[in-house]
């Protein structure tokens, strides 16, 4: 049978970087086909290739038999092909129904139809099993999870026969992620092409049909899913033996240490209750539950992005008031947050590496009032090369990096502000495997050396690989703190449901 999307031999080159080179890729209808490889591998760069957003220097594109060039997004969605990238494509003050319908609105007399414009919002949300999302929302008030569901009706809309998801579940809770594989499956059925792209193993164990590697831009190995052991695909990725995903916990630190970061029923608008934490220095905290449940809000309100918060917060002991984040990352306080949405809210994309990098740091840097030229390079030379960052030039633009190393960067920016509480609210989000695993790493070095940080995941196997105690979130509450033996999976999911019983 011949596929239904082929890409053969293409080549993309930025300036320098090699983003592909000579990479061919072949998907059929009714199959899931997963792409894998670390950041920086090509997968992005590939189904850009097939959404007409960049054009190959070589190669051919081939759809159900016949040689196709996009030369407009708009081309490979009239052909068929729907494309939800990892960064979303919503603009936050149109509802709903206007971004699933943004380019085939209804139109009635030379105007947009709102009533047929609302019923195929409705129809779009209903088929991505979303109808719990009103179609005339605001998408800004919606969190990020019930976005990435939006951003799904709004490729449905399009009606494709080629699917193609980059990292489509990286900020959905547990219940959405089986929704969407529900519905993926559903699609499958009716004969969809899909292609897919997760860093997460058990993913692509629980729903691909094939998997193809990629490694420095060239495909390495396409085999049947479930033919290769998780450890021989991730060697396939990245080209070496992996050791323990997790580095090693140590031993609790003295209960009589003053807390680094304390906070006394801190409430705030209905959507935190009475939050009683600590953290001490040297300890990595974990913020376990569902998607929505005050985790994002607490870091927020430590960072002083919110008005009117209520109760204490204590930092080394003192009670502080955090009026602003300008006063969270100050010397005294030494807070910093790492942001769930990088490309939002932690980058200056057309900016450089090296500006981004310095640019929470700029006081450390400057001798009365003027930024030191020498002492910034040096700065950054020495994160790039602490943390390994992948980049051609530190004047490169920080958007033109991959997502993992975007990643480093944030984090990065932070750590040249010499912070002692880390606020990171899931940090491997969206990144590869290696990348990851040089994260965990990272963190635990940053916790060895006295800084206390507060963690949260969507992953579990995070939570509990890397916090040495973790308090699950339910309605804005703590409902349990899990450490030790009695921190599973069992036990996380069933507190994050706040289902006691079945947590003991």
């Amino acid at each position: 049978m011949q596929p239904v999307l082929q890409l053969v031999e293409v080549s993309k080159r930025y300036g320098g970087v090699r983003a592909l080179e000579r990479a061919s890729f072949a998907c059929d209808s009714g199959r899931i086909h997963a792409l894998l490889g670390e950041n920086g591998a090509g997968k992005s760069t590939l189904i850009k290739v097939m959404a007409g957003v960049v054009q190959p220097d070589e190669g051919r594109l081939v759809l159900q038999g016949q040689e196709r060039r996009f030369a407009h997004p708009q081309d490979a969605v009239a052909a068929g092909i729907a494309t939800i990238f990892q960064e979303l494509s919503l603009l936050p003050d149109l509802s709903v129904a206007d971004n699933i319908c943004i380019t085939n609105a209804p139109r009635r007399f030379g105007l947009i139809d709102r009533r047929a414009q609302r019923r195929m919002a409705e129809a779009a949300l209903a088929r991505a099993g979303a109808e719990d999302i009103h179609p005339l929302a605001p998408v800004a008030t919606l969190p990020l999870s019930r976005r990435q569901l939006v951003e799904i009706a709004k490729a449905l809309a399009r009606d494709p026969r080629i699917l193609v998801l980059d990292e489509a579940t990286s900020a959905l809770a547990a219940a959405d992620v089986a929704r969407v594989f529900a519905l993926l499956r559903r699609l499958r059925s009716e004969g969809l092409a899909i292609v897919y792209i997760s860093h997460r193993m058990h993913e692509i164990a629980e729903l691909a049909d094939d998997c193809s590697v990629f490694r420095n831009g060239t495909r390495v190995a396409t085999f049947e899913a479930g033919t290769r052991s998780d450890a021989q695909v991730v060697e396939m990725m990245i080209g070496r033996d992996i050791a323990h995903a997790f580095p090693p916990k140590p031993a609790a630190p003295p209960a009589d240490l003053k807390p680094a970061l304390e906070t006394r029923a801190l409430s705030w608008a209905g959507r935190l209750h009475a939050i009683d934490l600590a953290v001490r220095p040297g300890e990595i905290v974990g913020l376990g539950g569902l998607d929505g449940q005050g985790q994002r809000e607490l870091f927020l309100a430590l960072f002083g992005v919110l008005r009117g918060v209520a109760g204490e917060v204590r930092v080394a002991g003192a009670p502080v008031r955090v009026r602003g984040p300008r006063r969270a990352k100050s010397r005294e306080l030494g807070i910093a947050l790492v942001p769930e949405d990088r490309k939002t809210d932690g980058l200056l994309l057309p900016m450089s590496v090296n500006d981004n990098l310095s640019l929470a740091a700029l006081d450390r840097l400057s001798r009365a009032g003027v930024l030191v030229a020498s002492a910034e390079r040096d700065a950054v030379a020495g994160m790039v090369r602490r943390l390994g960052i992948k980049v051609a030039d530190v004047d490169d633009a920080v958007g033109t990096l991959s997502g993992g190393n975007q990643q480093k960067v944030v984090i990065g920016k932070w750590l040249l502000a010499a912070p002692r509480i880390l606020l990171l609210n899931d940090p491997t989000r969206g990144i590869d495997v290696g990348t990851k695993q040089e994260i965990y790493a990272l963190v635990r070095e940053l916790a060895a050396e006295g800084a206390a940080v507060l963690l949260y995941s969507t992953d579990y196997a995070e939570l509990i690989g890397c916090c040495d105690r973790v308090a699950v979130f339910y309605g804005g509450r703590i409902v349990r703190w899990l450490e030790g033996t009695a921190l599973t999976e069992r036990a996380l999911v069933a507190s994050a449901l706040n289902l006691e019983e079945a947590a003991a």
